[in-house]
């Protein structure tokens, strides 16, 4: 269980990461309230000085023409939420649910949008009670905000839909009697501030962050192993080749395979080899994955500012008595990212692959083929390869930018949508393969690593072996190998390859930190 004290607009990723992984009480910090009630109240004097002002007493979208009499308000919004709550598709995981809420909570208390203190403490109880609406993850197209997740997330504080306790789905009623509440009725606008934001897609972009570093860093001791397997050359990672190319990612990435090679047994053996060159997925892991760390800082960047933003419409400022309609609602900086991470992912799975298949290439590792003995009578290898190779070319499929493929929607007021929900919710799927590719070069490059024996490889990467051997034996003659794959893969999306790596890059960002 995490505690979360939350000052509205000042979240981390780190928290995240910390509520991603564990159940989470929230508290919110006590000087959010003035704003929250001074917000609320601006709302209710436009309303009782009759002021017509857009998502208060009007339609919405193409029908914000219409004018809505005050004592319909409270059915508007009702309306609303029932009506928008249109999703299909699997249900989100709970985990992320549980950032969505915490998304939402964070915007709604930064007292910009106009509801009042029981809207957001009802979202409090119910993550502090461990109850997730049940999401469906299709049906937002990332404009006007993630209207049908946030429709379903929103009605069970009306007492509709339902919600996950413990894994087992139960009527929204059961789950608002878990947490001491009862039904809302909501007031002006405040159906518009749930529905309307970002924090779908962010969450889910988030998520797809916070796996890709454990991925990430799970690569780069892969490659490390691999360069030794195959008795790659380290003159590519010395500092003075990266300095002049000033990238500071490339420069960073050096100094780790640097560190991870030293002291190996392996490289001190063929120093005076005839090979000239290694092929490019040993020699320009630097560049590549340098890239890689640098392009996920941004995107880090990004969502640091997107979880703590205020993505509603309108908003109220109540230092000047101004609710101001704009599009904050419109998930393109979420979307551009998610777009970048999905390079990030891909371009580190195409690599491990291609280091696989030097691996196995008896030719070019000089190991034995397809990293068995008694190769032909065993085909080792041969086909975990294919599948590092299947799952590497699905995510080129999937890497395609989703932001420039925008459809019009609301009889073509909503003209211009970012899909940035789409383009952050495919980002599990290729991070999930990539994490398969890098598990796959690991038994790949352990087998080879012992081959080399009595010599040792270095001494942190004799570590992380033995942390493999330790689910998976050596691959002696062929076995069902399939579990030793998902074992393997669990070690890398639990992070458990993070603390040889972790300390000797730090990130410019702070999930990891």
């Amino acid at each position: 269980m995490y505690d979360l004290e939350l000052k509205p607009g000042q979240m981390t990723l780190s928290d995240l990461r910390a509520c991603f992984f564990a159940p989470v009480v929230v508290s919110l910090h006590s000087n959010c309230q003035e704003a929250v009630k001074e917000s609320a109240a601006l709302i209710a004097k436009i309303v009782e000085e009759g002021h017509v002002v857009y998502g208060v007493n009007t339609g919405f979208g193409k029908l914000a023409q219409q004018t809505i009499p005050v004592e319909q308000l409270e059915t508007l919004q009702e309306n609303l939420v029932l009506s928008h709550a249109a999703g299909t598709g699997a249900l989100l995981d709970d985990n992320i649910v549980r950032l969505i809420m915490i998304l939402k909570i964070n915007a709604l208390a930064q007292g910009y949008s106009g509801v009042r203190p029981e809207v957001i403490d009802a979202l409090v109880a119910l993550v502090n009670h461990n109850i997730y609406p049940c999401i469906p993850s299709k049906g937002s197209v990332g404009a006007s905000g993630d209207l049908a997740p946030l429709a379903h997330m929103s009605m069970v504080i009306l007492g509709y839909g339902e919600v996950r306790i413990d894994g087992q789905i139960r009527p929204a009623a059961e789950g608002l009697k878990k947490a001491a509440l009862k039904p809302l009725k909501l007031a002006a606008k405040e159906g518009l501030a749930l529905l309307n934001g970002t924090q779908v897609s962010t969450a889910l972009a988030v998520t797809a962050l916070l796996r890709a570093e454990d991925v990430f860093m799970a690569a780069l001791l892969a490659g490390a192993l691999s360069v030794d397997a195959a008795m790659g050359s380290p003159t590519p990672f010395r500092p003075e080749l990266q300095d002049v190319r000033r990238q500071p990612g490339q420069i960073s990435v050096a100094k780790i395979y640097r560190s991870l090679l030293e002291g190996s047994e392996i490289r001190d053996s063929h120093r005076d080899c005839g090979r000239v060159q290694d092929p490019y997925c040993l020699r320009c892991m630097p560049q590549v994955m340098g890239a890689c760390r640098d392009h996920m800082a941004f995107v880090a960047g990004v969502l640091e500012h997107e979880i703590n933003a205020v993505s509603d419409n309108p908003l109220v400022f109540t230092e000047t008595g101004e609710v101001l309609s704009g599009g904050n609602f419109h998930a393109e900086p979420v979307a551009m990212a998610a777009d970048t991470l999905a390079l990030v992912i891909a371009e580190t799975g195409s690599i491990s692959e291609r280091r696989i298949a030097t691996l196995i290439d008896e030719n070019q590792s000089g190991l034995p083929a397809f990293l068995v003995k008694e190769a032909g009578l065993n085909s080792g290898f041969m086909i975990a390869h294919v599948t590092a190779a299947a799952l590497v070319s699905e995510n080129k499929q999937l890497s395609h930018p989703a932001c420039v493929d925008s459809i019009a929607t609301s009889a073509n007021q909503e003209d211009h949508v970012s899909m940035a929900t789409h383009g952050a919710r495919r980002l599990l799927t290729m991070v999930d393969n990539t994490a398969a590719v890098v598990a796959i070069e690991l038994l790949a490059a352990a087998q080879g690593i012992e081959f080399h024996r009595p010599l040792k490889t270095a001494p942190v990467l004799e570590e992380a072996l033995a942390l493999i051997r330790e689910k998976v034996p050596h691959y002696g003659e062929d076995r069902y190998f399939a579990p030793d794959i998902e074992a393997v893969k669990t070690l890398v999306t639990a992070g458990r390859f993070n603390l040889y790596v972790k300390d000797r890059l730090p990130l410019p960002w702070k999930s990891l930190s």
